[in-house]
């Protein structure tokens, strides 16, 4: 036992007229609606497309996708009910699993973003050994890799958290339970909590933003050398890579690595990248690629063929 007395936290969530709330609520439901039906579909479309589902980056791809879905589902089942409800609760016990689930699947999302810009290096700038360096075995052990660092992660994030005393105020100003304020909420000093925390975000935060940041100037570099279809083809796909990439850290950023301001603002951003950015990810991936929207229409006439003489 930490010592804790309180056993539930209650959000403030939104402020706002009722129009604003009626807005925001659309919004939420018709972004999850994508994050599950787009994701889904990716998902779907490249496990049943041979072509696609033995290449390393729709296979990265298709669990990009799982994240997605998985990141998209940890605060927008309960911000659809809140908003419905005009304000809600949370227990102790769905906090800390709150705070779990996201930093687990956020972290996993990074390396997976990280071996993703690797991957794509590795397929510009050395095409011939591509095959040999990227096989299976390889992509299975990476993604291994992004899912183990992701649990210790998020385990070393919760336990850091639960261990506090929670004997005050329970009132949150957000409409989940984001980690930073959950521990300002403690009646104990959260000096030492504040400076692990740290230390674990940038364990995960340095080498992945080096690695990216040295596999996209390298690529770069490599096709401004290039003329013709296949740089260009590669400037497409590390355009939409590049878009994940931007619209995934920089919400994160604007909420994290600011002074602190209006907290309507921050709720709004972080509406962004827990439930836009997963919904925007399909998008980005199936408007911008040939090979992707072809898959679709293979799984599309795969689909009519299936259902038609049903219907005769």
């Amino acid at each position: 036992m930490n010592g804790s007395t309180v056993t539930e936290f209650v959000f403030l969530d939104f402020s706002g007229s009722r129009s604003a709330l009626l807005f925001l609520l659309i919004l939420v439901l018709t972004c999850y609606t994508i994050v599950l039906l787009g994701n889904l579909l990716i998902m779907v479309t490249v496990w049943t497309d041979t072509k696609l589902f033995h290449c390393p980056m729709y296979f990265f791809l298709a669990n990009l996708s799982l994240l997605d879905v998985s990141l998209g589902s940890v605060a927008a089942p309960k911000l659809l009910t809140d908003l419905l409800n005009g304000g809600g609760t949370i227990s102790y016990a769905g906090c800390m699993t709150q705070i779990l689930t996201f930093h687990l699947f956020a972290a996993v999302e990074m390396f997976l973003l990280t071996v993703m810009a690797y991957d794509r290096y590795v397929a510009i700038c050395h095409p011939l050994r591509y095959a040999t360096i990227m096989d299976r075995q390889r992509c299975s052990n990476l993604l291994i890799l992004c899912w183990t660092g992701g649990i210790i992660h998020g385990i070393f994030q919760t336990v850091v958290t639960a261990k506090l005393p929670f004997c005050a105020s329970n009132v949150l100003d957000n409409f989940f339970c984001d980690i930073t304020q959950v521990m300002k909420l403690s009646c104990s000093d959260i000096h030492v909590s504040e400076i692990l925390l740290v230390f674990s975000d940038t364990v995960i935060l340095l080498p992945c933003f080096v690695t990216l940041l040295i596999s996209y100037v390298t690529i770069l570099a490599t096709l401004c050398g290039r003329f013709g279809k296949g740089s260009r083809k590669g400037l497409s796909t590390c355009g939409s890579h590049l878009m994940v990439v931007f619209l995934f850290y920089g919400p994160i950023a604007f909420v994290y690595m600011k002074p602190a301001s209006d907290n309507q603002v921050d709720k709004m951003a972080a509406v962004f990248y827990t439930v836009v950015t997963p919904a925007l990810n399909p998008l980005i991936y199936t408007l911008r690629n040939q090979e992707v929207k072809g898959a679709m229409g293979r799984l599309k006439s795969k689909c009519k063929h299936f259902l038609l003489p049903q219907q005769e």
